[in-house]
This record gives C-alpha cells, structure tokens and sequence, in this order.
C-alpha cells in the first residue's frame, strides 16, 4: 500500500464517519413513514414493502437497491416514497419497483419519477423483467405542475419495455388510483388481490363530482370485479403472500434467457485485503491516490494488465476482470488529464470495442489541463477525441466515482450524462463543473475585472463576503449525498462493497447482447 499510516488512519475515520451518517438515513428510509405510519399499515393487515420485496426474491439472493438516498436535503422523506433495485426471482434477475404506502399514501413526487424513470432505463438497456409492487394513491397533488407532464413517461416506458420483449409484471397490493391505474394497466401481466387492489381512474368521490353518479369501491374497481367483469386482472389472489406466490410463478414461466455472455475468467478473490479501501479512500481529495492499489482490492486475483504504463501517466488503462467477467479499466492517477491521457483514452475504449470488452470508469479527475502551453499543444482536441470515443462507445460502460469527478473531465470519464450502464459513489466522492474554491476565484476575479472596467472601487469586504458564500453553497452542493439525492447516481456504496456491487452490475449488463462498436475503421493510433 503506498499511503502513509496517519494518513491512512485519517482517511480510515473520515469514511467510517460518512458510512455511519449514511447508516442513519438508510434506517430512517427503512422505516417509510415513522413508526406510527408503519403500525396503522400493519393493523390493516398489510406488509411492509421490504418485507414483499424479501418474499418476492430467492431465499439468501443480494438485492442491490439503487437511488436510496433519492430526495435527500428536500421537503420530501429520504427514499423518494418507492424502493427500486435489482434482486433474483426464480433464478432471473429483475428489476422491483415498490411503491411505499406508508409514505404519503405512497404517492408521487418529483423525487419518485426521477428514480422509477431511472429504473426503467436500467431495466430497458439491460433487458430485465420489470415487476411493480403497486400500492399508491398516485399523483402528490400539491406538487402536480412538476410531475403531471413528465410523468406520464412512466406508462410510455412500461410499453416501451413490453414492445422490446421485455415482461412487465404487475402486483396490486392495494390503491392504485388515477394515473397510478395505467401501472397495471400498462403491465404485461396483473395480479390483483380479493378485497385489496382497488384500480380506478377516478375513486368514488371523484366519479360523484364528475358524474353524480354513487359508487362504490368494490363495483368501481374492486380485484373481483377486475378479474370477472373488466379482464383488467389476469390472477385474484387470495391475500398478499398469494398474489407474491402468483408473481413467482409468472416469472418461473417466462422461460427468460441472458442474452449476453457468462463469465470466462478465474473469479477468486483479490490478493490484498478489501478492507483497506477505507485506508485509501482519501478524505482529502487533494491527496494522491493510485487505483492501482484500488484495482489490486477489487479485481479478480488482483491482476492487472495494464495498456500503455509508460504513456499518458496520469491515465491508468488496462485489462482485468471481476467475477469473472473481463473489463477495460481507465482510471484517473494524478487528476488532471494531458493531451497523451486522452488520446490514450480514445485508442483504448477502441481497442475494448474491437473485442466486445465492457468498460469500467474509476473517476477521480479535476478535468482536462489548461493554459497557454496545453491550448497551443492541443488540448481541447484531445479531450474531444476522448469524449467522442465514450460518446460512441457500444460496449456497456460503468462507472464509479471515487473521489473528484470535474469539470469536463466528468464527461470524458463517462459521468451521468453520457449513460453508463450504472454509476455509483464512495462516501468521500465530490462532483462539480470545479471545485469550489476555484469557482469562487474565477467569479471574483470576473469581478474584479468588472468593477475596473467601470472605473468603479472594487469592494474586498463585500468580496470576501461573496467568495466565503459562493465556497460554501458549490461545497454542499458537490458532496456525494447530496449528487445521490437528486438522483445523479445510482447510490453510494461502502468501499469495501466495491467489487461485490460491480460484480452485480456485470452480471445484470450481460442479460443484453454486448458488442463493441464495430465501423470497419480499425482501431486509430492517436
């Protein structure tokens, strides 16, 4: 390990300390609405939602969650009102998407779209079955003009998964008001519950005010009326474990296959002690780090077959693999990215789509250099040459933010807005168009030049006053909690859990065909 013992024993206590905070908000999303929500859920005879994602699954199956720091730092409850993540049904890997009832009745805010919509893309790109855990009084009203519109892609995506092949299963635990009818709806398959699921477009008071007509829940939407009169029910199940029962043997008869390859390389652990990823996970995100050493912690057997060691240093590429499926590995080792780092980058991501090779981005990057002698030598080219390659890249990519993540730098590391397949966090990870004491440099000295060009004073107390400000705001606002509850990534995993949360990424990658971008160009020396 090449990091010093006091700065590994900072570093240590820096990340057991954000793990314990993130420990916290994971128990109070655990518990949906608070214990007194929870007991009036439970004296209806109900079960909790992760108790029906626990009874959907595999006896002793992982189930990697995603977005569960969603809305965090809002006016809403951390997790956004639903639980998504990928588990195993029946031996497939599927993607759940459970509404919370104990949350506002399960209902839709801002924060609920931006992570089912992030599910969905999940699931399309990586061919999962796609099974709802429905019990929602639909849309949060107070906060309608933000998410009626866009909103409705939630339906439109149902379809879109069913037209590509892909089921969609619906399980109706109870209200499914609204637009929240479209769920099951939309779903290829419905299993509705005796005397639980109620499905209307509009409850009875609603029907009375727009018709005047008296209804009655059970006639208007009941399960049994759904299942004989309406067809919209394709199983009426007797109580919750039944309808789970039902789900289960929709998703043994589906006969699913992985399209992709399975594993083709040795799977045995690292050589070097996992635990020790807390050691380098720098607290400050000043001080070096060479994933190298992250790598020997995460991948099989610890080798690394590094492209290209002597060129492009501040660049690490190279070939791995993590349970057993091979990898490409580009990983920032000095930050900031030259011209070689990016051209580098550029034949590299060719050379992995020559071989249908998924990509694993490991970011810690400032961004790309700047300054008249790295302008002059072509630098905004080969950052361009870097991005195009990722833009254009066809195999799976992941990504994972180890510590900065700056700048257009963000981009040519595959950040968010350039799909990785998934994209998850260290605790200690920060992300940002820079980091905020430049930020704040570069407004003030925007000022400055300001005040001289009017011939006006420039004011040091009102600028100190702005700087100090402006650091704080860009400081809180790059931090990993708060990216992860605006839903920028797909969660913020412990270290220690790198190589296990990858090794499931791969695994659910390779339900889709993976295949490189083949133009009959060949691979370019940059």
């Amino acid at each position: 390990m090449t990091i010093l013992a006091d700065r590994a024993s900072e570093n240590r206590t820096a990340l057991l300390d954000r793990l314990a905070e993130l420990g916290e908000l994971r128990a109070q999303a655990n518990l949906g609405g608070g214990e007194s929500a929870v007991a009036r859920h439970r004296a209806r005879g109900k079960l909790t939602v992760r108790e029906r994602i626990e009874l959907l699954l595999d006896r002793d199956s992982p189930f990697l969650e995603l977005s569960p720091y969603a809305a965090w730092g809002t006016d809403f409850p951390v997790g956004a009102s639903v639980v998504t993540g990928i588990g195993v049904v029946e031996g497939v890997e599927v993607m759940i998407s459970a509404n919370d009832a104990t949350v506002r009745g399960g209902t839709s805010n801002p924060y609920t779209f931006r992570k089912t919509q992030r599910a969905h893309e999940i699931a399309e790109t990586n061919r999962l079955p796609f099974i709802s855990l429905v019990e929602s009084g639909g849309a949060d009203l107070p906060t309608q003009s933000e998410i009626f519109i866009p909103g409705g892609r939630a339906f439109r995506n149902l379809t879109r998964l069913s037209s590509q092949g892909i089921p969609t299963v619906a399980l109706v635990f109870g209200n499914s008001t609204a637009g929240g009818a479209y769920v099951p709806g939309m779903s290829d398959h419905v299993v509705m519950i005796e005397g639980r699921s109620k499905v209307f477009l509009a409850g009875p008071p609603l029907v009375k005010m727009a018709t005047g007509e008296e209804a009655e829940d059970e006639s208007l939407g009941g399960a049994s009326m759904h299942a004989r009169t309406s067809g919209s029910a394709d199983h009426l199940a007797v109580d919750e474990l039944d309808a789970i029962r039902l789900g289960r043997q929709i998703v043994r008869s589906l006969n699913w296959r992985k399209a992709g390859p399975g594993p083709s390389q040795p799977a045995d652990p690292p050589l070097f002690d996992p635990e020790e990823l807390l050691d380098l996970a720098p607290a400050d995100l000043r001080q070096p780090l060479d994933p190298r050493d992250v790598l020997a912690r995460m991948v099989d057997g610890s080798r690394f077959d590094e492209h290209k060691p002597l060129y492009g240093t501040s660049l690490v590429t190279g070939w791995a693999s993590i349970h057993g499926y091979p990898i490409g590995v580009l990983a920032n080792a000095r930050g900031v990215l030259f011209r070689e780092d990016a051209q580098k980058a550029a034949q590299f991501i060719q050379l992995a789509n020559q071989v249908d090779t998924p990509l694993l981005f490991l970011q810690n990057t400032t961004g790309y250099m700047v300054g008249t002698e790295y302008e002059q030598n072509g630098i905004i080219k080969a950052g361009s040459q870097m991005i195009n390659a990722v833009s254009n890249s066809t195999v799976p990519h992941l990504t994972m933010n180890i510590g900065a993540s700056y700048g257009a730098g963000n981009y040519g590391m595959c950040g968010r807005s350039y799909d990785p397949r998934f994209l998850f966090a260290w605790p200690n990870a920060k992300s940002a168009v820079m980091g905020a004491a430049q930020l704040a440099g570069v407004l003030d000295i925007v000022g400055r030049a300001s005040a001289q060009a009017r011939g006006r004073d420039y004011d040091e107390e009102a600028a100190a006053a702005m700087r100090a400000a402006v650091e704080q705001q860009i400081e809180a606002e790059s931090v990993a909690l708060f990216l992860s509850g605006r839903v920028y990534d797909d969660g913020i995993i412990d270290p220690r859990d790198t190589r296990t949360v990858l090794g499931l990424a791969l695994s659910v990658i390779h339900n889709a065909p993976v295949s490189g971008l083949h133009d009959g160009w060949g691979v370019f020396r940059l």
